[in-house]
């Protein structure tokens, strides 16, 4: 027997396998997991505006976590939906929802006629429109920085239909020091 095959040699193919097996094979399941995760999980979205302020800033980085179930979407949830006016995704705060009537009179948001109380607007205007009753299917989101917002108050198409919802923002990652969950 050679000297080398009993030393435990086995080669160029030997090399390949153990190459596959320790390399080749542990990337591309990476690779496909974190692809399964983006795609039906959770992804990420970089804010380019300061729409949300004070609640998100400019620039950052947010943890989006997939919606599925449409019926667990609740008034104040910040939500990821992409805009086919604009063709672009927007961050902004849900404020109606299916079947309400949503007026906004100097700034104060009026839902079946009553006040909703935001006290995460610190910037807000004297804007008054009435959106009507929101179709059902669809919601109506609002920007936190109501001064330079653009949100449903200035679109075309005012309600955004929830096919167009791509997920929930739960936690700012970017800057760490802005690191944690939303409100």
């Amino acid at each position: 027997m050679c000297r080398k095959c009993v030393k435990g040699d086995v080669g160029i193919v030997g090399k390949a396998k153990r190459l596959l097996f320790d390399w080749v094979i542990p990337i591309v399941a990476a690779l496909i997991l974190t692809f399964l995760i983006n795609k039906f999980l959770l992804f990420q979205v970089s804010v380019p505006t300061g729409s949300m302020i004070p609640t998100i800033e400019k620039d950052d980085r947010l943890l989006i976590t997939k919606v599925y179930n449409y019926s667990s979407i609740k008034r104040g949830d910040i939500l990821v939906f992409n805009s086919r006016e604009y063709n672009q995704p927007f961050v902004k705060r849900v404020i109606g929802l299916p079947g309400e009537k949503v007026e906004v009179v100097d700034g104060v948001v009026y839902i079946n006629g009553t006040e909703l109380k935001e006290d995460y607007v610190k910037n807000p205007d004297k804007m008054s429109c009435n959106f009507g009753v929101i179709p059902q299917g669809h919601y109506l989101f609002l920007g936190d920085n109501r001064a330079i917002s653009e949100d449903a108050r200035y679109w075309k198409n005012k309600f955004i239909d929830e096919k167009d919802i791509m997920g929930k923002a739960r936690f700012t990652v970017y800057p760490f020091s802005r690191f944690g969950s939303l409100k």
